[in-house]
């Protein structure tokens, strides 16, 4: 019973250090990987299922219609800029005033 506390003890600094590496990991960063194409872009429509011969055709008529995309596609982001799920900065910078003669 005496020793109990010990490995809780070295159990939460671990703890700890794990939950910063996620902070670490989103804020530091330099290049956004969210502005990369990702693999899901290139999914494409397959046509419905075709049912065999002797079998009935599942009931359809409350499934789920996906409209075409009739837009044009955004403008291309680097990948310096932020993504688009980062809020932006609170922090405004003042605008530097030239020196007065």
């Amino acid at each position: 019973m005496r020793f109990l506390w010990l490995p809780r003890l070295l159990v939460a600094p671990g703890l700890v250090a794990l939950g910063g590496c996620s902070f670490f990991h989103h804020h530091f960063l330099e290049n956004n990987a969210c502005n990369d194409r990702q693999a899901y872009a290139n999914a494409q429509s397959i046509p419905p299922l075709k049912t065999p011969l002797g079998l009935s055709a599942p009931d359809t008529h409350a499934a789920l219609h996906i409209p075409d995309l009739n837009e044009p596609p955004p403008p291309p982001r680097s990948r310096a800029d932020p993504c688009l799920d980062t809020p932006p900065s609170y922090v405004v910078p003042k605008p530097v005033k030239p020196p007065q003669a």
